[in-house]
């Protein structure tokens, strides 16, 4: 485990989360672990968190949110070209959420309620 923490230190993370109490609990454990982390609230936030950040290595969303949602978020990062590694994290198992997932390339998908545990072993086997 402390390798996989190693390694979340080196990147920079991207939280895209409209749930308040949510993105403070991830905050809160990313900042005692000393992680580098920007958060958005929604995926409009989120693409300009991006261009604000060139050195974000990863993204981390959920799908549900006001003004522009994850899914769309990702296929707008995805039409300017980039392939930025994305994981989504939601409560939402619909097909339709699923296949566009995979459409776009998204390397995983993190079922709420959020596994802090579960969040750093797929960090640890993601190539990035």
């Amino acid at each position: 485990m402390q390798e996989k923490i190693a390694k979340l230190k080196k990147i920079k993370i991207l939280f895209v989360e409209d749930e308040i109490d949510l993105i403070t609990i991830i905050s809160d454990t990313l900042a005692k672990l000393g992680v580098n982390f920007v958060t958005a609230n929604n995926g409009e936030e989120g693409l300009q968190a991006l261009k604000d950040n060139p050195d974000i290595q990863l993204v981390v969303t959920d799908i549900n949110m006001p003004i522009l949602n994850g899914i769309d978020m990702i296929k707008k990062i995805r039409e300017d070209g980039s392939d930025i590694p994305c994981v989504i994290m939601s409560a939402h198992t619909e097909p339709e959420y699923l296949k566009s997932a995979d459409e776009l390339n998204v390397k995983d998908y993190i079922l709420k309620p959020f596994d802090f545990i579960k969040f750093i072993n797929l960090i640890g086997e993601l190539d990035i």
